[in-house]
């Protein structure tokens, strides 16, 4: 089993930046991919970014490419989100998650997720 934990949300005004933490522990050799995902109040969790633990390879959701950046700390098994230019649209409970067999954004794919935090922009 792997444990995420994420931390780094807050709220921050529309065109602020925030930067998202995901570290991961257990059986992190097990992990070949890992993602973002955000769920805002009455709606479905949405995929955001995904990184490839091998290659770095990174694919991002239409609505936050060339605003958010993810990456990787291999060395401390930490996955970062870095979120500019963010949108009240972007207010939501961010999520990681942890896969081996599966690198997409769908949210039914994995079944290693952190507790969320909270990123609140206002306008």
């Amino acid at each position: 089993q792997v444990q995420l934990v994420e931390s780094g949300g807050g709220s921050v005004q529309t065109g602020g930046s925030l930067r998202l933490s995901c570290a991961a522990s257990g059986y992190t050799w097990r992990v070949n991919c890992m993602s973002w995902f955000r769920q805002a109040p009455g709606k479905e969790r949405e995929g955001v970014a995904r990184i490839l633990s091998g290659s770095g390879s990174t694919f991002y959701a239409d609505s936050v490419k060339g605003r958010f950046t993810i990456s990787q700390d291999r060395a401390k098994n930490t996955v970062y989100l870095q979120m500019n230019s963010l949108k009240p649209e972007d207010t939501a409970m961010y999520y990681c998650a942890a896969g081996r067999d599966y690198c997409g954004l769908e949210q039914t794919r994995y079944s290693n997720w952190g507790q969320g935090t909270q990123v609140t922009v206002s306008s």
